[in-house]
């Protein structure tokens, strides 16, 4: 029944979350129309979709996302090599629920944090 879901999260900047994501994390656009206040991107097979919220104060921004990866190490290195910032709480590291994760924040705010299995 359910196949996807697809996270929508608030934006101040359409260019700045564009750049972000795509020059940073390695996503891309996806579709071919661009929406007046709205982005939709992904990697491989994530999607996540941002509507603009002008307002958005990033201090009060709860948005959160977990993304699963196979590769974490290299996934991880990856970001390192791009000088993305790691959340200071969040460094690569087992946690006690059984996954490998970190975790970063986006120009908004938004936390996304990418988990492994630890028992495959």
């Amino acid at each position: 029944m359910l196949t996807a879901i697809h996270p929508k999260l608030p934006m101040r900047d359409k260019t700045k979350t564009k750049d972000f994501y795509i020059n940073h994390l390695g996503f891309q656009e996806f579709g071919k129309a661009d929406y007046e206040g709205y982005l939709m991107l992904f990697r491989d097979n994530v999607q996540i979709h941002f509507f603009e919220f002008k307002a958005l104060d990033p201090s009060e921004n709860y948005g959160q996302v977990y993304i699963r990866t196979k590769d974490i190490h290299r996934l991880y290195q990856e970001f390192i090599n791009k000088q993305v910032k790691i959340h200071p709480n969040g460094p690569l590291e087992a946690r006690p629920w059984g996954q490998l994760e970190f975790s970063l924040l986006d120009p908004d705010n938004n936390l996304l944090t990418f988990g492994q299995d630890l028992y495959p």
